[in-house]
């Protein structure tokens, strides 16, 4: 009788208990290098847009991450909102002329500042007309949405249809799209087997280990540094049609993207195919995959133990590799300068001159000269950048 009584006062209650059954499922560690491209891109707090067909997983695999990082995600739906959802709402106050006029943000930017973290997803972003890709400008950039300065710890990722895909489809901006890391996203249909059997892939948030991170960033600034050197027409390039302009192209922005990219790359240990999917999804195809090639043959040495031992490493032979490693010592002494680490930095120099290649050195030594103390004594290793370095002023006296 009891269980009459429930059926008749909710009479979809088993219905919705087998609903939740069928929403259930364990995850297991799958290896899926867009999937890793895509949490590198958010640890590393840069905003990442997903490009895809309706219907393959993007936003189940945000939630996931979202759980995985133990923050919340707010969803906003670009294509249906005005330009003044993001900008902001004008409230006139009691003295606009002396006080201004505010502009209130939207629920969702106030839930994400009161929380201090969260997962922002802006979905259908090629549905939205040009006028609210303007307004997203402020917020994917400079991360503000009207008066409202959402926290350093917010991430922001988007995802949109192809234009031949999406309802009323816009081709991006081109200042929207160079803000993002762009990831062409796909199903597999044995995923999709195995997860509708129950098991899903897991979403594995990269870890940055402290002790790596002083390396990490010293060689990437090194890589960086030397490949736009060798390939400076890669430092930025527009591309000449509609369609590309609105994908990955490089500019100094990009290529800051690449080295915030590579140097979690090597704090985290991500696999390198993951860095390759984010580094093409920075920059483009083209300088993209060269950066890629480039970095499988630089190799270079870590600055860390060379400043240790500065006596004991070898110049590389190749030019851009000899600038990358230059570079990669002086940003390493640059991390935690101390007299020992500063005359270690001009040993190096030093050699770099007798093997053969002063005008590298000299780049390398106008940096270096500029973290001095002015309490340290000039070491006698300076003397073959001493006119340089008069003339430039950065090593008076």
């Amino acid at each position: 009788m009891g269980e009459a009584v429930t059926t008749i006062d909710n009479p979809l209650a088993a219905a919705d208990a087998l609903v939740a059954a069928t929403r259930r499922a364990r995850t297991e560690p799958v290896r899926d290098p867009k999937v890793a491209a895509l949490a590198l891109a958010v640890s590393a707090n840069l905003p990442v847009l997903l490009w895809g067909e309706p219907g393959i997983g993007k936003s189940a695999t945000l939630q996931q991450l979202a759980e995985g990082l133990g923050t919340p995600m707010e969803t906003v739906v670009a294509s249906v909102h005005e330009p003044s959802d993001f900008a902001g709402l004008p409230i006139v106050g009691d003295s606009p002329a002396t006080d201004g006029v505010p502009m209130a943000p939207p629920d969702w930017a106030v839930r994400l500042a009161r929380t201090g973290t969260g997962l922002l997803f802006f979905d259908e972003l090629s549905s939205a007309p040009p006028a609210v890709q303007a307004a997203l400008l402020r917020v994917v950039l400079e991360r503000r949405v009207g008066s409202l300065h959402l926290p350093p710890a917010v991430r922001i990722v988007a995802a949109a249809n192809p234009p031949t895909s999406a309802a009323d489809g816009w081709h991006l901006a081109p200042p929207l799209a160079n803000r993002f890391v762009h990831l062409h996203w796909s199903h597999d249909a044995r995923t999709v087997a195995r997860g509708l059997a129950g098991t899903w892939p897991a979403v594995t948030v990269p870890v940055v280990e402290s002790r790596r991170t002083a390396t990490a960033l010293a060689k990437a600034r090194g890589a960086v540094a030397g490949f736009l050197t060798a390939r400076p027409g890669l430092a930025h390039h527009l591309p000449a049609d509609t369609e590309a302009r609105g994908g990955a192209w490089p500019s100094p922005r990009t290529w800051e993207m690449v080295l915030r990219l590579l140097a979690f790359h090597h704090s985290t240990g991500t696999g390198a195919d993951a860095l390759a999917l984010a580094v093409v999804g920075a920059v483009g195809d083209g300088a993209g995959l060269e950066f890629v090639t480039y970095l499988e043959n630089l190799d270079l040495p870590d600055p860390e133990r060379v400043l240790a031992d500065p006596a004991a490493f070898r110049l590389p032979e190749r030019g851009d590799r000899q600038l990358a490693f230059l570079t990669a010592v002086i940003s390493a002494v640059q991390t935690r300068v101390d007299r020992q680490r500063w005359e270690a930095g001009w040993v190096v120099l030093e050699k770099a001159v007798q093997a053969g290649v002063p005008d590298i050195a000299a780049r390398a030594a106008m940096d270096l000269a500029a973290l001095r103390d002015v309490s340290w004594p000039v070491p006698p290793t300076i003397g073959a950048f001493a006119e340089v370095l008069h003339l430039s002023g950065r090593l008076p006296g």
